[in-house]
């Protein structure tokens, strides 16, 4: 008898995903819960009228605590968490219907068939990606204290499967930049908080050394424009994270008087010069 499994899609404002990622998931789970982390938009009424899952909504703190808390949620041990910009294929449904009937690890990590703009990364850093999304909540569980919480198997062995799993990952470059900047500053406030000192040769030398790496030995060239693109934004997220660092420890305050109004502006919107306001 095979184990049943309890899908979790963790979500926010993925009305444009989330009845696409629902259709993929449909063969594979016997549960299906969507963890909504605070939608403005309409990813919330989606998931109801989709039917066959349960909607649970929590405000999110950081990854690990909103995923730890929606795996409790589940019904079923045996979990598989699939983000509402990704896709089950039906050849890796079929693969986890397989491993389901007699599991030979607590855990199995998935590679990920990453997109940039809709491109399929092959070679470089994207195209090595993988992520442990399947797994027994008896004997794993999420850890770390950043946005990209990772599962961590406690006790038994884990494998990997064989099918990959789909991830569009950005459409435009404002996604990429709002999520790049975004990581690039809870990073650098974790590292100030304990206590990292910045380093200017790391900060003049980590971005060409990362290109180096993800560009030429790990191949990302042969991906031609995409490779270059998604190897200098790898580069550029790592130079922002340290200068983001810098300006934790270096960064100064605004000077209060370049935050006063000019005279010749305060006028044009009428508000009376310095020598003519009355203070109560």
């Amino acid at each position: 008898m095979s184990n049943r499994l309890t899908v979790i899609i963790p979500c926010k404002n993925e009305a444009q995903n989330v009845c696409a990622c629902i259709d993929s998931v449909c063969d594979v789970a016997d549960e299906l819960i969507i963890a909504d982390s605070g939608s403005t938009d309409a990813t919330v009424a989606i998931a109801h009228e989709s039917g066959g899952c349960r909607v649970i909504e929590r405000k999110w703190n950081t990854a690990c605590d909103f995923k730890n808390w929606a795996v409790k949620q589940a019904t079923n041990d045996w979990i598989l968490i699939v983000d509402g910009d990704e896709r089950v294929t039906p050849k890796l449904a079929k693969e986890i219907r397989r491993v389901m009937v007699d599991p030979q690890r607590s855990g199995y990590q998935i590679y990920r068939a990453n997109h940039f703009m809709g491109h399929r990364a092959r070679f470089g850093q994207w195209g090595a990606d993988k992520a442990l999304r399947l797994f027994d909540r008896t004997c794993a569980s999420f850890v770390g204290d950043t946005d990209h919480a990772a599962v961590r198997v406690h006790r038994g062995r884990v494998g990997s499967l064989r099918n990959r799993l789909t991830h569009f990952t950005f459409w435009t470059y404002d996604q990429y930049l709002q999520k790049m900047h975004h990581y690039a500053r809870l990073q650098a406030e974790r590292w100030y908080a304990a206590g990292k000192r910045p380093s200017r040769i790391r900060m003049f030398l980590i971005a060409p050394t990362r290109f180096l790496q993800t560009y030429v030995l790990r191949l990302g060239f042969l991906d031609g424009a995409v490779g270059f693109q998604i190897c200098m934004m790898i580069a550029f997220y790592s130079f922002q994270k340290q200068a983001r660092l810098w300006e934790q420890w270096h960064g100064k305050q605004q000077p209060l008087a370049d935050t006063i109004v000019p005279t010749c502006a305060a006028t044009a919107v009428g508000i009376p010069p310095p020598g003519q306001r009355k203070i109560a």
